[in-house]
């Protein structure tokens, strides 16, 4: 089951059936003439470098794990982008990731614990503040916690105007930012992209990843960045907030009221989470582009609430007319 995401009352992408389904289309593949909502988060944006491309990867790799939805993750995260030696504040190879949370407390909180337990333990590892801006009182302890580590034998060093911390490992030092800033970011854009079979759906929302994935400021949080488990508000169980999206099932089309096309075989839906409007906005254009350009795509929507949960909507035909 999907993790279900951002209100105690409303997981994300619980699809508000009442939406208009009426079609546009893309390189002619329909198009549902419906829109994703988003909401505001709290992000950061952390720039971790290592001795090679190799270790900043793991350490990036193992820091974004277990970060798919809010709800049950202390913070969605992922890869933003991989960094060149010019582009990093250390002059190593690096990697850029983006986490989000519901506020600054609980994300304070969240890269205090994965910076700890997946960096600072990394070889070589090393991390900076990569935030695209920071407000003034909105930035978050982080190498100011874990300093402590260094059991007495911490240094800290001020280069400009930031200050470091030099933490004694048993291979040299770990070098981490005092504090790291923290921005309002927007979590749950999404596309919805529909295939004759499971092959050509995946194939699709792969490309669209791909696609996405070289937009800076976005980063597609769950696994590979393709969901499988989309969910509708509610459950037949009172235990649970939420459940299957049987709207968009396609086993269950003879049982349920299917949103789908009948040449639909099988669906997979990409979230994603951004450092503003036009970052998702460019991924959201970037994926539609991709996934609409590969063999046996039967249909593209999105997923909403019907405007009652987030401010930030991104209406696909908008989107595909500005392309």
């Amino acid at each position: 089951m999907r993790g279900i995401h951002n209100s105690p009352m409303i997981g994300r992408n619980h699809f508000d059936r009442s939406v208009s389904m009426s079609e546009l289309t893309l390189n002619q593949i329909p198009v549902h003439d419906t829109f994703a909502e988003a909401f505001g988060v709290t992000g950061t944006r952390l720039i971790i470098t290592a001795i090679n491309q190799r270790w900043a990867l793991t350490a990036a790799r193992e820091a974004t794990g277990y970060g798919t939805s809010v709800i049950a993750c202390d913070a969605e995260a992922g890869i933003e982008q991989v960094l060149s030696e010019e582009e990093t504040p250390d002059g190593r190879p690096g990697v850029a990731i983006l986490l989000f949370a519901f506020n600054r407390e609980a994300l304070g909180k969240a890269i205090v614990k994965r910076i700890g337990q997946c960096v600072l333990t990394c070889a070589t590892a090393a991390v900076f503040d990569g935030a695209p801006e920071t407000e003034k009182g909105r930035r978050l302890p982080l190498g100011k916690q874990l300093r402590y580590f260094g059991d007495g034998f911490q240094a800290s060093k001020v280069i400009g105007t930031t200050r470091y911390w030099r933490i004694p490992v048993m291979e040299g030092e770990f070098l981490c930012a005092d504090m790291a800033g923290s921005f309002r970011g927007i979590a749950g854009g999404n596309l919805l992209i529909g295939g004759q079979t499971v092959t050509h759906a995946l194939s699709a929302a792969e490309a669209a990843v791909e696609a996405m994935d070289a937009v800076p400021g976005v980063i597609m949080p769950f696994p590979g960045g393709v969901v499988r488990s989309g969910s509708k508000v509610g459950s037949r169980y009172p235990a649970l907030r939420a459940s299957t999206n049987d709207a968009h099932c396609p086993t269950l089309a003879p049982r349920s009221e299917s949103h789908l096309r009948e040449e639909t075989g099988a669906m997979f839906e990409i979230v994603i989470d951004g450092i503003d409007e036009t970052s998702i906005s460019k991924a959201i254009q970037a994926g539609l582009q991709a996934a609409v350009a590969t063999e046996g795509v039967t249909e593209i929507s999105a997923g909403n609430y019907g405007g009652k949960l987030g401010k930030h909507h991104f209406h696909l035909r908008e989107l595909i007319d500005k392309l």
